[in-house]
């Protein structure tokens, strides 16, 4: 394997060394280095060459980290942060996770705001998420005896793990040891190692994607290989403007792409998997993780191919543009029966349609031999909105304090009843994001007491909520602070009759400890 220089992931962890033991010298220089001249001083070699523990598992490019900053942090293994960087990079690229082993769990690793954490069942769910999301524990692979380790790990660390996890009510380790240990070896044995990416993914990217509270966009991305990793230019145009993006990235292991961009003062993250060549997941702002979008990155030579269409629907009988982003677009368009449409701009990559429906219904919209991914909705109007995320967090901070304030984003998606007239069956038509206006009211009557809503923050026309400032607050009751539980409403002024709908909200404290997987 080629040795690589590393850039910094996208992680926010801290590395701070105790003073309770000898630190380790720091001399050795790359990933491989560091593993046998610091890591194997306390993990010992095995006549095979394996390494205790290290070698019976394997992890994504965060939790090695995760591993990496423990060991400073508790053990006083002096590394710099070039050999942090360094030995994560060399784990991830040889006790790494495959991409496929990561799907399904990957949005803990993207920060997405909407999501549900689950175990496979109630048990599981108990067991590990009342701690940490069930994710962390899915996004990794060890040998039976290391999870007998893991379980140890947690009672020996966190003496306190009964109580903290309100298991005093059961045999909680007589079932992690009857059930939970075989249940983790069966279903996330180690497995064999996973080939790292060796290729190179210079080049440029047709790019679409959605930012909750912006719109679609679609755009490009540009990578340029270097010593140590890419040089990387990301340009997204939306309907009220375009961002240009500039920073550098990577790819970890099997496919994990991690990059930092700034534009002007705003610093994202990328976090994306690598798969047949294309690149998709998520963008956020730093800090503020909420904010930020879906993303798919196709090489621009790429296969003739429709990666989104934008918007979703348009009314019946108007004359709408639709736009298609792909690659290689080319042809005329192919529509069903009773739609017409005129080309209004074409490009190889981008495509814009006027396209007119004469009735109500799902229409599969294609150009040349390549189909839209989804479908567009022709509507007769709009007959309810709901929002998404139906419940939601946002956390205090700023203020002074080292801790920024983390926002809510929401977003109201409109629905047609479809032919059978009745909300909320089978053959509703989703219609996609519409424009409401938004409020935010106080969720109960203790709520309103307290007056939550006065306080506890400010929501914006585009669902953006800001939480308050960290700290107690003298003007609010017995001086608490600016945390509150709302109601967040969204109102639809489009049709004949106003339509609302409500969401939940709590506006809560910081997340003092932020792991780079929670």
């Amino acid at each position: 394997m080629k040795s690589r220089t590393r850039f910094a992931l996208s992680v926010t962890t801290s590395c701070v060394l105790l003073g309770g033991g000898a630190a380790l010298p720091a001399f050795a220089q790359s990933g491989e280095e560091v593993l046998s001249n610091v890591c194997a001083a306390c993990h010992a070699t095995r006549e095979d060459g394996s390494i205790e523990r290290i070698d019976a598992v394997r992890k994504t490019p965060e939790a090695w980290d995760m591993t990496v900053v423990r060991m400073m942090r508790n053990h006083g293994v002096d590394l710099t942060s070039a050999e942090r960087r360094a030995v994560v990079g060399y784990l991830a690229d040889t006790r790494g996770l495959s991409i496929a082993e990561t799907e399904g769990w990957r949005y803990i690793l993207e920060k997405e705001p909407v999501a549900t954490d689950a175990g496979p069942d109630e048990l599981m769910t108990q067991t590990c998420g009342r701690c940490h999301s069930y994710a962390r524990v899915a996004l990794q692979r060890r040998t039976a005896e290391d999870w007998e380790h893991l379980i140890h790990f947690h009672l020996g660390q966190f003496p306190s793990l009964e109580y903290q996890a309100l298991a005093r009510d059961r045999d909680w380790w007589g079932i992690a040891n009857a059930e939970i240990i075989p249940y983790l070896a069966k279903t996330y044995p180690k497995g064999d190692m996973v080939d790292a990416f060796d290729g190179d993914l210079s080049g440029s990217y047709v790019v679409a994607g959605h930012e909750p509270g912006r719109g679609d966009y679609s755009g490009t991305l540009d990578l340029e290989a270097t010593a140590g990793g890419y040089d990387v230019t990301m340009t997204l145009d939306y309907a009220d403007g375009s961002e240009t993006y500039t920073g550098s990235g990577l790819i970890y292991g099997a496919g994990e792409w991690r990059a930092t961009l700034k534009s002007g003062d705003t610093v994202i993250r990328q976090v994306m998997a690598l798969t047949d060549g294309a690149l998709s997941g998520r963008w956020f702002v730093a800090d503020q993780d909420p904010v930020g979008g879906r993303l798919t990155a196709h090489p621009a030579e790429a296969a003739p191919q429709i990666l989104a269409m934008s918007p979703a629907s348009v009314p019946v009988g108007t004359a709408t543009e639709v736009t298609l982003i792909g690659s290689g677009l080319t042809g005329t368009p192919v529509l069903p029966d009773g739609v017409s449409a005129e080309v209004v701009t074409s490009g190889p990559n981008k495509v814009v349609l006027s396209i007119t429906a004469g009735s109500e219904g799902a229409l599969s919209i294609g150009l040349g031999d390549v189909t839209a991914p989804t479908p567009l909705v022709a509507h007769d109007g709009v007959d309810r909105i709901s929002i998404i995320p139906d419940v939601s967090i946002a956390r205090i901070g700023g203020n002074g304090g080292p801790i920024p304030k983390v926002p809510a984003q929401f977003e109201a998606f409109g629905w047609a009843d479809g032919p059978d007239g009745a909300p909320g069956t089978d053959d509703d038509l989703p219609l996609g994001v519409v424009k409401v206006s938004w409020s935010v009211e106080d969720w109960d009557e203790a709520a309103a007491a307290i007056e939550d809503a006065k306080y506890a923050g400010t929501i914006d026309q585009t669902g953006l909520f800001t939480p308050g400032d960290a700290g107690p607050n003298p003007e609010r009751f017995m001086g608490t602070n600016n945390t509150g539980n709302l109601r967040v409403i969204a109102t639809y002024d489009g049709g004949a009759d106003p339509l609302t709908a409500e969401a939940h909200l709590y506006a809560t404290v910081q997340r003092f400890v932020d792991t780079p997987i929670r």
